[in-house]
This record gives C-alpha cells, sequence and structure tokens, in this order.
C-alpha cells in the first residue's frame, strides 16, 4: 500500500478536503512523478470589486460571507389602483409609492423604472421590439407637490431617459426618512413578442406594468440601469396592496393573497377551492363547462369586478387574466409541521400537458422547500400558461408557454418556481450577475429532473455547455446581464448551464453532504436580502473551510477549459502506474479509479495543488493486479470537454 494510498484512506469528512485542494506533505510527494512546471496560466485570486470592499469596510458585507452588523436595506410600499380594457389593450393606473430610505445616505433624485417604455420608438434595445407607445405618465407628485417634467434635475421636477424616469423633490429623503410619490400612468399592452409579458388577444400577463422604484443598496448606491429587453432584474423587497378593475368573465390569478375572494368568485368556487385546501387530490375548480354556463365568478350590475390582492415583502406584483382560463388547484406540503401552500393552474382548456400544471408545480414547492431546508414562504404559488415560447417568474406567478409535452412542462415548471428561492427569497442582482439566479435554478433544475424522471440530468450529452466551451464563442458568467453578444447563444450558456455545471463539479469535489450545508448557509443567511457574488464565494468558502479562488476564476471569471487525459496505464509486480496528462487551461482536482478483472477497484485523487503549481502530468501508483481499466472522473462530474480520452487499458 502506497503512502498516497494510506494518506486518502486515513483522510475522511472534512479532512478530505485537504486531499483534493491543498499540497501533498513531503511524504505523499514520493508516489508523484510530477512533470517539470509548463506554461499555463494559473488562476489569479478574485478580487473585491471597489464598492464590495467599501461595504466591508462600512459593516455592511463581511469577508465569510454573512450580512454585516450595520447591513441595511431601503424598503418600498406600494398601493396601486389599475384598470386593463381587453378591447384596446389600455391599462390606467394609479399608485402611492412610500419609500422608506434606511441608508446612512441623502438620497437626493429618485430613479424609477417605466420598463414598458422598452416599447417606445427610440429606445435603446438589444432584442427587436414592436413598437406599442410605451408608458405616458399623467401625473406625478413628491410629498403631495405636483411635479413636470424637465430636460435636466437641475430644479425640482422628472426627467424620463428611454426607461429610467428621475424624480427630484423639494427636499432630499435623509437617512431615516420616507418620501411619498403619487403617480398616474397609461400604457398599451404589448401583443405576442413582448418580452415577458403581453397578450395574444385571449390571455393577458402583465409583468413589469407600473412604476417600479430602482435599487439604492450598500455596495453600488442606485443600481438603475435601463431596460433594453435581454438582462432583467434587480428589485427591492416592498408590500404591495393591488386593486384591478377588469371585465367580470375573466379569471384572475396574481402575486398575492386575494382578499376579497367571496366578492369575485362563486360559491361554487369558492367550495371547490375549499375541497382543494383540505386534500393532496388535484381538484377542477373552474372547468369549460363552467366557463361556458357562467358560473365561475360573483355576478356583477356594472359588468366588472375588481380583485383586490395584498403580498408583503415581495420584489414584484404581476398578474394574469383571460376570459378562458379553466382552473385546477391543489395543495403543497412545505414543512414537517404540516404547513402548506395551495397551488394554482390557470389555462385553457385543451392545452397540451397542462392537465398535470398543478401536479408538476406542488412536486417543485415540496422539492425545493426539503432541497434548500427553506420551506416556501408564501401562501400560493400560480401557474399561468400562455403568450410566450418559454417561462417567466414573478413572485408566487409563473407565465409559461403552452404548447410543450409533459417532460418540457415539468422542467419549465420547475424552473420558474425555483426562481421563487432564487431571486425572489435570497434577492441577487440578476440584472448585472444574471448567473446568479439562473444558474443556481439551473442546477436545481438537473437535480429535479433526475429526481422525478429518474434519468442522468447531469449526462454531458445533455448540457448545452459542452457544445461551446473551446470554440471561441463562449463568454464568461460574471458579464453584465445586457453585454452579452446578441443573437448567440453566449448569454444562455454563460448564464444558465455553465455556472450550473459548476456547482454540480463542486458538489462532485466537496460531496454532497457538505455542498449542500454551503448552499443552505448561502441562502440561509442571505434570504430577503441583497447578496453579491462575492458573499456567495465568501459563503461556500467559510463553510467547507477552503481557499476556492481558483475556482471561481475558473468557471466565472475565465473561459479556460478542462481537458485531462489518462496518458498512459503501466501494470508492474510492484503496482500499476497510472500517468496522467493535463491538457487544458482549467486547474481541477483529478478522481482516478483503477477497476480489476476481478471486480475490485481503487480509487486515488490529485490534487488540484499539483496543477496549480503548474505540473501538466503527474503519475499515481496503486495497488498490483490485473488491471481491466483506468479512468479519470468515473463519477463524471468534472467540466471535462473531451471524455474520449478519460479512459485506457494498459499497455
Amino acid at each position: 500500500m502506497t503512502l498516497f494510498r494510506r494518506f486518502t484512506i486515513l483522510c475522511t469528512g472534512a479532512l478530505l478536503l485537504g486531499v483534493f485542494f491543498a499540497a501533498p506533505t513531503a511524504a505523499l510527494a514520493q508516489d508523484w512523478l510530477v512533470s517539470e512546471p509548463a506554461p499555463r496560466p494559473v488562476p489569479y485570486p478574485v478580487i473585491e470589486e471597489p464598492g464590495f470592499a467599501a461595504a466591508v469596510e462600512a459593516g455592511t458585507r463581511t469577508r465569510t460571507g454573512h450580512p454585516g452588523p450595520a447591513y441595511w436595506m431601503n424598503t418600498v410600499r406600494y398601493r396601486i389602483d389599475a384598470t386593463l380594457s381587453p378591447d384596446t389593450r389600455m391599462v390606467r393606473g394609479d399608485a402611492t409609492i412610500s419609500y422608506v430610505n434606511a441608508s446612512p445616505d441623502t438620497l437626493y433624485v429618485l430613479p424609477i423604472h417605466l420598463r414598458q417604455n422598452l416599447n417606445t420608438e427610440g429606445v435603446i434595445r438589444n432584442r427587436p421590439q414592436k413598437i406599442s407607445g410605451g408608458v405616458h405618465v399623467t401625473g406625478i407628485a413628491w410629498n403631495g407637490t405636483s411635479l413636470v417634467e424637465r430636460t435636466s434635475l437641475r430644479q425640482t421636477g422628472y426627467v424620463t431617459q428611454g426607461t429610467i424616469m428621475t424624480l427630484r423633490g423639494e427636499r432630499p429623503v435623509a437617512p431615516g426618512e420616507e418620501a411619498r410619490v403619487d403617480v398616474s400612468w397609461t400604457f398599451r399592452v404589448p401583443e405576442v413578442g413582448a418580452p415577458r409579458m403581453g397578450t395574444d388577444g385571449e390571455v393577458f400577463y402583465l409583468g413589469y406594468w407600473y412604476p417600479q422604484v430602482a435599487v439604492y443598496d450598500d455596495v453600488n448606491g442606485w443600481t438603475a440601469d435601463p431596460y433594453m429587453g435581454n438582462g432583467e432584474f434587480y428589485m427591492d423587497f416592498a408590500d404591495y396592496d393591488v386593486r384591478i378593475t377588469l371585465p367580470d368573465n375573466m379569471i384572475v390569478g396574481a402575486t398575492g393573497d386575494l382578499v376579497n375572494a367571496p366578492g369575485v368568485l362563486s360559491g361554487q368556487t369558492l367550495a371547490r377551492l375549499d375541497e382543494a385546501s383540505a386534500g393532496d387530490d388535484v381538484v377542477h375548480v373552474v372547468t369549460g363547462a363552467d366557463l361556458e354556463a357562467g358560473n365561475a365568478l360573483a355576478p356583477s350590475a356594472s359588468g366588472t369586478l375588481t380583485w383586490h390582492f395584498r403580498a408583503e415583502r415581495v420584489r414584484d406584483f404581476a398578474f394574469g387574466a383571460s376570459t378562458r382560463f379553466v382552473w385546477d388547484a391543489t395543495r403543497a406540503r412545505v414543512d414537517d409541521e404540516n404547513r402548506y401552500s395551495m397551488i394554482h393552474a390557470l389555462y385553457r382548456d385543451g392545452t397540451p400537458a397542462w392537465d398535470r400544471s398543478a401536479e408538476f408545480a406542488r412536486y417543485s414547492i415540496e422539492f425545493l422547500s426539503r432541497q434548500l431546508d427553506m420551506p416556501y414562504p408564501w401562501p400560493h404559488m400560480t401557474t399561468v400558461e400562455g403568450i410566450i415560447g418559454g417561462g417567466m417568474e414573478y413572485p408566487m406567478i409563473t407565465l409559461i408557454g403552452g404548447t410543450r409535452d409533459y417532460r418540457r412542462l415539468f422542467g419549465t415548471t420547475f424552473h420558474e418556481i425555483a426562481h421563487m428561492w432564487f431571486p425572489m427569497i435570497v434577492g441577487q442582482n440578476e440584472k448585472q450577475y444574471t448567473w446568479m439566479d439562473e444558474g443556481l435554478t439551473s442546477f436545481n433544475t438537473a437535480e429535479a429532473t433526475a429526481d422525478f424522471w429518474g434519468n442522468d440530468s447531469w449526462d454531458p450529452a445533455g448540457q448545452s455547455y459542452y457544445f461551446i466551451a473551446g470554440t471561441g464563442q463562449e463568454v464568461e458568467p460574471m458579464r453584465h446581464g445586457d453585454r452579452y453578444p446578441v443573437g448567440t447563444a453566449a448569454r444562455g450558456i454563460a448564464s444558465y448551464n455553465k455556472p450550473a455545471v459548476a456547482l454540480h463539479a463542486l458538489r462532485g469535489m466537496v460531496g454532497q453532504e457538505r455542498f449542500y450545508e454551503a448552499y443552505r448557509e448561502y441562502a440561509d443567511r442571505w434570504a430577503h436580502r441583497h447578496p453579491q457574488p462575492h458573499d456567495l464565494f465568501n459563503t461556500f468558502e467559510d463553510v467547507l473551510g477552503v481557499d476556492l479562488d481558483w475556482f471561481w476564476t475558473t468557471m466565472f471569471y475565465e473561459t479556460w477549459t478542462l481537458d485531462q487525459a489518462v496518458a498512459s496505464v503501466v501494470s508492474l509486480e510492484t503496482g500499476v502506474e497510472v500517468t496522467i496528462e493535463d491538457l487544458g487551461l482549467s486547474p481541477f482536482p483529478t478522481p482516478v479509479r483503477v477497476t480489476y478483472r476481478d471486480g475490485r477497484t481503487a480509487d486515488e485523487w490529485i490534487p488540484v495543488s499539483t496543477w496549480l503549481g503548474g505540473a501538466r502530468a503527474a503519475m499515481l501508483t496503486f495497488p498490483p493486479g490485473d488491471v481491466e481499466r483506468a479512468e479519470i472522473d468515473p463519477d463524471r462530474f468534472l467540466p471535462d470537454v473531451d471524455r474520449s480520452n478519460n479512459v485506457m487499458s494498459p499497455e
């Protein structure tokens, strides 16, 4: 038995990380034949952005991944009264926005997102968009004083530039003070083709439809990047009180609790909802026959109904409405104390695969509540069918295109519901760091797909990262969400699949239990807060007790690829010598398994420190025996771009 093998056996649990990451001891090195260092890039240390370093000094962040003792967030309350006129596609809204400045800074302006201005002629976009007119602000006041539109903010008023309207009141908002903004607006709902919302004439889905205050945080100050179509959103947690008035034959699903259900739903519908909340079966709350009979909703003499919703501590509010919706409901158990959340599925009768939508949504909520050890916190989860090809997430509600089979509907449903944790609970800046929510959500989706369908969702053949890695088409995940090449797969790979592949690799290196300990700790520390990438990096390193700068640099800041190969397998009387070559630019610890013809196996690791030291080859010695093959990464978790050279039989 070699010294290396003896070291591997003795180092278990937390100490096993030393085998993967640390430099070999002097005794251990005797079992290595390492090539002379060859020129290769060495991962540089992850350098903090100036804003993050300043936040650490100010006590709002830490280098261990915890929020600092002086951490703060500003808060918002929205009270909105809106009317939707389907015939004209017009939305009219009045809102009172109460903004509380919890920061230590005096705020002289208040940037507000008018994201529907994406549809205005002349606005900068990074995707084609049909012009529908944008937002018309018909009145706005700051603390009761009306504001007028200006060409600059040298005086009281407001300036609109693209999708950002910036306000300047008579006096700034000092620390601890509250500002009130009253605003009235109209816009025409865009037709199908609008990103993430719109109407196809039957289904209306309203996302980013109201004036929303930008985020002021402890790292970057105001984050008021324009909405250009591709990059998504960064939003503060807020409370919403929303009333939506529309025709009395439209069923509505929305963020928040429906607080006036008896005023908008029929007795039959209310009874079926009670039935769904009391059992585990999927109940058909509203059927196609109910729609034809007109007995799903409460009667109205005016021809309209006003649906009243309230939501607390959410980052956005969206709703879907249609005269064609049938409605399925059930419940999901979110913790071990028999706490439940309602599941609703709204879809057009006969839409392929949607008869299982409520089932898929229930599974998603229950799986994620367990997997992340963080119970789903809200009273319901609603899936809405229609108008877009993929899916889009909002707090407590998702929009999912309807034409798909069961597997595709499951995958999209789970992915969008996984966003309820990232970024709806853990409020990352997905605008700047798209991977922080899409990458984590893609990882969770692959885990659930394997659990639900029983397939190998991590098979490299099914991971899109491997199709462009090393081709020159890839870009790094740490790029701003609006700065990816347009019309290529680069954004999708960097934001979705590569980060998921990276997390899968990290899980393989440290083990299931330790990985999820760190992953859950990150979610717990930053629930209902605004983490930066360094908060995630620092939390993992804090929990695991290892320096992972080489990993973050390799997988998130660069486009280097991993290609490790078995160079030779020599069977001697004294042992089996396996030489491994590191052909790529990414350094990773190397798990190697030797399989003997009698069925025995032996496993060893080359620590990453060997490759970080500049080596291009290393040799492992295994116990003697009749060897069938030697294989790198038999559990297939490393992001190796060429697995054709990972297996070899003896010479």
